[in-house]
């Protein structure tokens, strides 16, 4: 973060020191987690669902925090720098605010803001591989992407930042436009609307409406003079409604659509990776196509590249520079379509940070395209999270829809995924093909008994049942 005196942040979160020196600056970080504060470090005590931040606020001040943002003072921190608010998560992104306006004030940062159901870490990750190559680029680790991680990730930006790559998560209506409004992007993605976290909101159009909130923020800053551009899925029909509200905004659409400015064609899909033809638009002089040979695995992942490149093309960055930076990226993210190859020939793919109807459709594509080369495929599959009423249907889908891919083998894992198992059984075409098991372990042992040189195996689930350590486990060779 950009140096700031405590008296500094103080005015930029309308808080009142209540102890501490107002002259003492801030050099290091800004932390919501006392574990990581260093000398320098601003500590923000957020309390949260299992702990309290407050308890910590000694710990930060041994480990050289210079302050402390409170809801209430705390004792036992004699001396430190406690600054008072109402509401330690608003003041945090009311700091994220005030230091992106004042780096923006004394330089030419470029503002880039992700959002959609699927897809938004790995086009974020594949940015950031692109804008490195042309200056000091800032982007968020993992999925920093919510109320608390957005934020963190803004304040890691400097007066020598050229880039900041924020992801903007959907917690629920207002959501987006608090991210948003917080960033005021200079470009905006919007990637898919699908089903993730739809039994928490309630339904897709729901969904729509809070992805939406992008725009809304835009429009406003456009209507205000502030020049934005949208980067935009033209294959997601819920994404051309929303944009036809807001004729305002500057649009460059992505996809395998024949009117898509960025676009997609002859995609071919080995266990090396993902390689498509890339169509540019007459921007820098004529039109393009290039061929790129991603390292990615699963061809979902090339509307991923494609709004990575939108992005990076109208920010003028070389297109070949885009496209190598592209092909160098190894992997999404660990725990992500992640290709693991055993010494014995068994290949793993492990995808199972996170899961939802449409990227488990998109995970199975890809193990039945890639079984069509001559390879046994078994897909492990556990539970699609935060589907609510939904939850269901959608299992029992997915189920259906391994059958229908011809999937030689499904293991389902866990409880909340038996309908996975259920559903693939009533297809019909099924003869034992799918087992269940309670737990990973049962399901590892099992795997371990069943698999042979050539067999590709995905591991796909949500976060929440743990399959991503089975997929780690599995490429252990036993004797």
């Amino acid at each position: 973060m950009i140096k700031l005196t405590v008296a500094e942040v103080a005015e930029a979160i309308g808080g009142q020191l209540l102890q501490g020196e107002q002259s003492l600056v801030v050099t290091g970080s800004v932390e919501t987690d006392s574990r990581l504060v260093g000398e320098g470090s601003l500590f923000f005590a957020k309390p949260g669902e299992f702990t309290d931040g407050h308890h910590y606020v000694a710990r930060a001040a041994q480990s050289g925090a210079v302050a402390s943002v409170v809801q209430h003072l705390v004792e036992g921190a004699e001396g430190h720098a406690q600054i008072l608010v109402p509401d330690v998560v608003v003041a945090l992104a009311k700091l994220a605010s005030a230091v992106l306006a004042k780096v923006r004030a004394a330089g030419d940062i470029k503002v880039i803001g992700i959002t959609g159901s699927n897809g938004k870490t790995t086009t974020k990750n594949l940015l950031r591989a692109i804008l490195t190559k042309v200056g000091p680029t800032v982007a968020p680790i993992e999925s920093y992407n919510n109320e608390v991680g957005a934020p963190i990730s803004v304040l890691k930006i400097d007066f020598e930042t050229k880039f900041l790559v924020a992801e903007l998560g959907a917690g629920g209506i207002g959501s987006i436009r608090y991210l948003a409004e917080m960033i005021q992007p200079d470009i905006g993605v919007l990637l898919k609307i699908g089903l993730a976290h739809v039994g928490e909101f309630g339904g897709i159009e729901t969904t729509a409406k809070i992805k939406g909130e992008l725009l809304e923020v835009m429009a406003e800053q456009v209507a205000s003079g502030h020049s934005c551009q949208l980067i935009a899925n033209l294959d997601d029909s819920a994404i051309r409604e929303l944009v036809a509200k807001h004729e305002s905004l500057e649009v460059a659409w992505f996809g395998t659509n024949a009117n898509a400015a960025y676009r997609a064609t002859n995609f071919e899909m080995t266990l090396a990776g993902t390689s498509f033809d890339l169509h540019l638009p007459d921007i820098q002089g004529a039109d393009e196509t290039l061929r790129v040979r991603l390292q990615i695995l699963g061809e979902h992942h090339i509307m991923n590249a494609l709004a990575a490149t939108a992005v990076a093309d109208r920010l003028g960055v070389p297109r070949r520079q885009i496209v190598a930076a592209l092909e160098s990226v190894e992997l999404a993210e660990r725990w992500r379509m992640q290709v693991l190859r055993r010494a014995d020939g068994v290949t793993v793919i492990n995808d199972a940070y996170n899961a939802s109807p449409d990227s488990m459709k998109a995970a199975l594509q890809t193990l039945a395209q890639l079984g069509r080369q001559g390879h046994r495929t078994i897909a492990v599959l556990g539970e699609m999270a935060e589907l609510g009423h939904f939850a269901r249907a959608e299992h029992d889908a997915i189920g259906r829809l391994a059958v229908r891919y011809n999937i030689d083998q499904l293991v389902v894992v866990g409880e909340a995924a038996r309908l996975i198992h259920m559903g693939a059984s009533l297809e019909g075409s099924y003869d034992g093909e799918s087992k269940y098991f309670e737990t990973a372990s049962e399901a590892l042992h099992y795997l371990r008994e069943k698999l042979l040189a050539g067999d590709i195996v995905l591991v796909k689930s949500s976060k929440s049942a743990n399959l991503r350590y089975l997929g780690d486990d599995l490429m252990e060779v036993t004797a």
